[in-house]
């Protein structure tokens, strides 16, 4: 098992359900530090930031990078569709399987 691997894509679902929970005004890094902080005591700003990018590549999250160094992020339409679990999960984040109807 690859710890590593297991850590990020927790880190990734997590974001997303708490960018969910913060919809529709969104979250700043802070905040999103201090939920996967509450998971993860070790999780720093710079994995925060790792993922909260990649889940920007994958167009799941919109982020605002200030001009101050502060990113604020919000879900996109897919990631809210994730988040539902009304889309498809790709690999790369550690959705758990839906078991309700």
């Amino acid at each position: 098992m690859d710890i590593a691997k297991v850590r990020r894509e927790m880190m990734r679902w997590n974001i997303i359900l708490t960018l969910n929970n913060a919809r529709p005004i969104g979250a700043a890094e802070e905040l999103v530090l201090s939920v996967v902080q509450a998971i993860s005591p070790d999780a720093t700003q710079i994995e925060v930031r790792r993922e909260l990018d990649y889940l920007e590549e994958r167009g799941l999250v919109k982020i605002q990078r200030e001009p101050s160094g502060h990113w604020r992020a919000e879900l996109t339409r897919w990631g809210v569709d994730l988040a539902e679990y009304t889309a498809d999960c790709d690999p790369g984040i550690a959705r758990p399987a839906k078991y309700w109807s």
